[in-house]
């Protein structure tokens, strides 16, 4: 057996090294939600002794029309926002609202149940409720 002796110095660069691919990663994959979208709704996140809340705010946007998926632990939110035809064919002077597609993409925890995930949308938010699994109770076996 060889030993390797490495100095300090070099162990603190390669820790600087990791975390920042890390961070640049993370950054990337903002870049690629943002890309995706021309807006964000703001978002409150609840937790319940049972589940889960997601509270979107989703004003003009029929919740029907809203697309709601969980693909390998990730939550989807996505959707659009349109100008209605009036308001199209008018002259505006000022808008300020932002239409166009949004997503949000949220990590499920692991104690989430997502194939009972529920979704329901009133005055302009859209709520999802996401139930918790049961807690697996640790169990002690036997040897015969």
């Amino acid at each position: 057996m060889n030993l390797v002796y490495q100095h300090p110095v070099s162990l603190w660069e390669q820790m600087q090294r990791d975390a920042e691919q890390v961070l640049n990663r993370v950054a990337q994959l903002k870049k690629a939600e943002a890309a995706e979208s021309n807006w964000m709704p703001n978002v409150d996140i609840q937790e319940q002794a049972d589940h889960y809340l997601v509270a979107a705010d989703i004003p003009g946007v029929d919740p029907k029309q809203i697309d709601i998926s969980v693909d390998k632990n990730v939550l989807t939110i996505k959707g659009e926002r349109q100008a209605a035809k009036a308001e199209q064919e008018t002259g505006f002077k000022r808008v300020e609202r932002v239409l166009g597609q949004f997503q949000r993409r949220f990590t499920l925890p692991d104690n989430a149940d997502a194939d009972k995930i529920s979704a329901t949308g009133e005055n302009g938010v859209l709520f999802v409720r996401i139930p918790k699994q049961e807690a697996v109770e640790p169990r002690k076996i036997t040897v015969q």
